[in-house]
């Protein structure tokens, strides 16, 4: 449950490393560690793509992507919404609130693929070859490769486009690149090398450098004042598929399909980029962006509102057949959503604090009374996965977490991995875990004053506001309602505070909050990658995709041993571990997730048959059947 509908992406909902969060800057961001036992530079490989350990599904002369029609039409428009305001059309700024849909317009060297975990194939680089210690990369590009104004990617471009990022980019990207990455040069005019610090982790080199969007190095030249740490309404110029066509702030966001596009017939492209124009229609709220989407104002709607699913979706254009219902299968793991606490906090810091407010938070009831039964209970942040903790660890699992010494707490051992409280689901108040939440606070020095308010030795109250934005579905808002009232039954002194979404943002960034409704963490299928920046303590502190401040050596003990781990089982084994801890720190309250992708639209769009376990990728490789859109339109249904 997002405050805004999901737009479509480069890429695919599954990452190496992260879900959705990496693809928020379209970034890839490296591990700091050790290795155990660096290899020697060794034999060169040359290749096409990127793996870690070597193994690419798809050959050197692979013709397009398994799951993608390369008979795909083009045409069409793919109209989505927004809610909330913009003031920016520049994402890598932590200033201002950026416009929707801009990766759209660059391209990588590199980029990953929706059917599998941790494999790379060149867009903007035709090859690469890299040492076995990767101690650096070289890339040889595409020498057709033009921006959207006509000129040449260059390697100068590369270089400039990543010296941007470290220097004027996020600091957590920048802290962690600068001190992966100890050189980039370009060779000639068409051949860019990476060199890399000895003293960091072999994951998440290659793919990082190779993952960041390319700018013109020349439009951000030709202007002082382009920068890219400040919001600007302009777009740097890019070498992608789509191009800014227009925009009125607060109101729409347009692009569109470049007719000269130089990567259309590569490999990663064929079957992608089927629409003329990808435009977002910017409304107030949740309640006026359905409404819109029943009048034909945009055509596209990804449902996450399980009460809209459930009881609105009965209005005569889908008794017509303009408006199709899909229930389509998600097989990534689920995003790990939920309450999340802001470590930061003194009266949060106390773990046995955390878990009495996380008894308060009714799952069952919630599910029952606000999301029609349709949401799954979730604990794990790989739910559903094959390396998803379960019991007490053993085996392979149990060495791996022996194997890291004192750091790992004696209950990791001998307690079942964390799991979330069974409730009631016919009344809000569980008495049972309300009853334990209270002697939890007790025992954590929280007392029950004769006015009903927990305090503690020094006269503070438990204070726990929850912050969320205006434009947040209706559903959503209940449930904090609900858990605001079960909170204050037993003493703590909890509020909810709505906001409009650009106060909401800079809060956000800020920290300013107790606790907050948040999808900003990401599941995992493999090391490497976002991670640290989501779960690492180095990058707590200041890094956007980590809203709790977690900074746990435990969890970066673990962290740092799946870097260095020498073969995919070992990986999972330590991915498994990770999890394990995770939950065990316990600085989000889980609140279950949905299974399928609900999807509504008009009835013009066509997908291929077998859709790829990672992504919808209904901004990418479905497309529109044109007679069908004109008549929609003809008949009114659509605007």
């Amino acid at each position: 449950m997002t405050a805004t509908e999901p737009g479509p992406a480069r890429s695919g909902r599954l990452r190496e490393a992260v879900l959705g969060v990496v693809s928020a800057v379209l970034l890839a961001f490296p591990a700091h560690a050790q290795d155990a036992a660096a290899p020697e530079a060794g034999a060169i490989t040359k290749s096409h793509g990127y793996s870690y350990f070597g193994d690419l599904t798809y050959p050197a002369d692979f013709e397009h992507l398994a799951y993608v029609n390369p008979e795909a039409p083009k045409g069409g428009a793919l109209v989505l919404a927004a809610t909330g305001t913009f003031d920016s059309l520049n994402p890598y700024s932590r200033k201002g609130v950026p416009g929707v849909g801009t990766g759209v317009l660059y391209d990588s060297l590199l980029e990953s693929t929706d059917d599998l975990v941790g494999e790379y194939y060149g867009v903007l680089a035709e090859s690469l070859e890299y040492p076995e210690d990767r101690s650096w990369v070289i890339f040889h590009m595409r020498p057709e490769a033009t921006f959207s104004d006509g000129s040449p990617v260059t390697a100068e471009d590369v270089v400039y486009s990543h010296t941007l990022f470290i220097t004027q980019g996020l600091p957590s990207y920048a802290q962690a690149v600068s001190n992966m990455v100890t050189g980039a040069e370009a060779l000639d005019e068409h051949t860019v090398k990476f060199t890399f610090n000895p003293e960091v982790s072999r994951r998440g080199l290659v793919e990082t450098v190779g993952s960041t969007p390319v700018f013109s190095k020349a439009w951000f030249e030709a202007d002082e004042s382009r920068r890219l740490d400040e919001p600007r309404l302009e777009v740097a110029v890019g070498s992608g598929p789509y191009e800014l066509d227009h925009f009125e702030v607060n109101r729409r966001i347009s692009y569109k399909r470049r007719a000269d596009y130089w990567g259309a017939d590569r490999p990663m492209n064929v079957g992608k980029f089927n629409y003329d124009e990808i435009r977002y229609e910017y409304f107030t709220d949740q309640t006026a962006s359905f409404e819109a989407f029943k009048a034909g104002e945009y055509n596209f709607r990804v449902e996450s509102d399980p009460k809209v699913w459930a009881t609105s979706y009965d209005f005569p254009k889908i008794d017509r057949g303009s408006v199709v219902l899909q229930s389509l299968p998600d097989r990534s793991p689920p995003n790990p959503t939920g309450f999340v606490f802001n470590l930061g906090r003194p009266q949060l810091q106390d773990k046995t604090v955390r878990e009495a407010i996380g008894l308060a938070f009714n799952f069952e009831w919630t599910n029952a009374s606000l999301l029609y039964g349709l949401y799954a209970p979730r604990s794990s942040f790989v739910q559903g996965t094959h390396i998803e903790a379960k019991g007490t660890p053993e085996g392979a699992e149990l060495a791996f977490l022996k194997s890291l010494g004192d750091v790992v707490p004696e209950e990791i051992f001998t307690a079942p991995a964390q799991t979330s409280p069974v409730s009631d689901p016919e009344r809000l108040s569980d008495r049972r875990n309300l009853r334990t939440a209270s002697r939890l606070l007790d025992e954590a020095g929280w007392a029950v004053g004769d006015d009903g308010i927990r305090r503690n030795a020094a006269g503070e109250t438990l204070e726990l506001n929850l912050l969320l934005p205006s434009n947040i579905q209706p559903t959503v808002e209940a449930m904090h309602e609900a858990f605001v009232r079960n909170l204050t039954s037993i003493g703590v002194d909890a509020t909810f505070e709505k906001i409009d979404p650009s106060q909401y943002t800079l809060r956000r960034r800020e920290r300013d909050y107790d606790m907050l409704y948040s999808t900003r963490y990401g599941a995992f299928l493999s090391t490497g990658g976002g991670l640290t920046q989501m779960y690492g303590s180095k990058e707590a502190e200041f890094s956007l995709f980590n809203p709790a401040g977690l900074a746990s050596p435990l969890v970066d003990a673990v962290l740092e041993a799946s870097f260095v781990a020498q073969s995919q089982e070992e990986t999972e084994v330590a991915l498994m571990a990770l999890d394990r801890v995770l939950r065990y720190e316990y600085f989000i309250i889980p609140d279950g997730y949905i299974a399928d992708y609900w999807v509504a639209h008009y009835d013009m769009f066509e997908h291929p048959e077998n859709l790829p376990p990672f992504a919808l990728g209904y901004g990418t490789y479905w497309w529109i059947d044109t007679e069908k859109e004109q008549a929609l339109r003809e008949s009114g249904a659509l605007n």
